[in-house]
């Protein structure tokens, strides 16, 4: 077995950010599933591991970063900042314009197509559900990894933690992601991966293009907060008692 087939697609995604891309076009799930071998990951997706392989040794070699920046080495403070800014902000603004084209599709060709009233509850409880967890992040634990934080580069004790740790909100954000991409992967199969019906409208397929850009997001999403933001964060703690 090569070094590679060992490493878990959490790791190989930190190594590169061409590597989800190519977790994304594949179908890998890198931010939930991360802990995975490549190896368990090409089983579960039915792929070849040699094929992967070689998709990621390409990707990497084309791809060029430009001004990327390096999360895992960033200040957490700039990191919440640019999920808040980024991420946060993308899921509000999509659900608001998702919503309603969501309602309009299913008003017209619901009768035709039964299973967009399914991708439509799939989608308003995902919504729902979306909507109270950024809150939960930004009122309660995002406030307080900065707080932390910015007490451990001025040297200062850490002020106790209204949740105990900051083990407890991480495991209940990270049952929640679990949960969103359960909804996505039944939005995924439900729309036969995206494919719209032959003769769709042009509502039909900004719909569907629309909420398979809402997932690839949602993934980017989810791998800094499980991947990145929520270890660091417990690592620091864990320094800040040791």
């Amino acid at each position: 077995m090569t070094a590679i087939a060992e490493k878990t697609v959490r790791e190989l995604a930190l190594e590169s950010s061409s590597a989800t891309r190519v977790f994304e076009k594949l179908g890998i799930d890198y931010c939930c599933g991360g802990n995975k071998s490549l190896e368990e990951a090409c089983l579960a997706a039915n792929l070849t591991l040699d094929n992967v392989q070689r998709e990621l040794d390409s990707a990497k070699q084309e791809f060029r970063p430009n001004g990327s920046r390096d999360w895992q080495r960033e200040p957490l403070s700039e990191l919440i900042a640019h999920i808040n800014g980024t991420h946060h902000r993308y899921v509000r603004e999509e659900i608001a314009r998702l919503t309603p084209l969501m309602d309009k599709v299913c008003g017209k060709h619901g009768p035709h197509h039964p299973e967009l009233l399914h991708i439509q509850a799939i989608f308003h409880g995902l919504a729902q559900e979306l909507t109270s967890h950024m809150m939960k992040e930004e009122m309660v634990l995002f406030p307080y990894v900065s707080r932390m934080e910015e007490a451990v580069i001025e040297g200062e004790p850490v002020l106790p933690a209204p949740f105990g740790t900051v083990a407890n909100p991480v495991a209940m954000m990270e049952h929640e992601h679990d949960a969103a991409g359960d909804a996505l992967r039944a939005m995924r199969s439900a729309t036969n991966g995206y494919v719209v019906p032959e003769g769709a409208c042009a509502s039909y397929q900004t719909l569907y293009r629309g909420l398979e850009e809402f997932e690839t997001d949602l993934h980017q999403h989810i791998h800094l907060e499980n991947n990145i933001l929520f270890p660091r964060a417990l690592a620091m703690e864990k320094g800040r008692q040791g």
